[in-house]
């Protein structure tokens, strides 16, 4: 009798392992900072800014959240060069400086070695809106032959977000891959931003 018990638990048990974890019982956790959008994209919930799964030839690696106690949130992209490109989402509270939010980044690069080597306040055009300031900053983390690895931090308020992007390449192998991720993020913010 006391083999026959515990056997009867046993398929239950599975039963129950497979209903909860099944995905027609999947549910959108409260907490989910990103939803589903049109081809594999990832959409930023409380922003609206679309995180596609591919920009030219970085593909999505990551979303999810980069501060919570702040309201950030992220999307990682890499290409197969080892080309790499993030953007982080914050709501924006006050005043938005770039310098101050990308700081301690800066402190960062600065400590293990990283010599800035440009910084600029340029204006970007954007899909149907009014040019965007973007603040960039590039260190140069080391060199080897005719390659000089590089990392870019860029920042910008669009419609109270502050959309901070990082992209870590060789140069000038994938300079055009960079200006090709910078330009994307920044020409779509204004019209995702605010738009759902």
């Amino acid at each position: 009798m006391r083999l026959s018990c515990k056997w009867a638990r046993y398929p239950l048990f599975v039963l129950l392992t497979i209903y909860i974890s099944s995905p027609a019982n999947a549910q959108v956790v409260a907490g989910d900072t990103f939803s589903d959008g049109k081809d594999g994209a990832k959409v930023h919930v409380a922003s609206g800014f679309v995180c596609p799964a591919k920009i030219g030839l970085f593909e999505r690696d990551a979303v999810g959240e980069s501060d919570p106690s702040a309201g950030a949130d992220f999307c990682a992209y890499s290409t197969q060069d080892g080309v790499y490109g993030t953007i982080k989402l914050t709501p924006v509270t006050a005043n938005y400086d770039p310098k101050l939010s990308l700081v301690r980044d800066f402190t960062e690069q600065e400590a293990t070695g990283g010599k800035k080597i440009s910084e600029a306040d340029t204006d970007q055009s954007a899909k149907g809106a009014a040019p965007i300031a973007i603040y960039t900053r590039s260190y140069e983390t080391s060199k080897l032959e005719d390659l000089h690895y590089r990392v870019l931090f860029a920042g910008a308020n669009v419609k109270g977000w502050a959309v901070e992007a990082v992209i870590e390449y060789a140069d000038p192998r994938d300079t055009s891959l960079e200006q090709e991720f910078l330009h994307a993020v920044y020409a779509a913010a204004p019209g995702e931003i605010g738009a759902k």
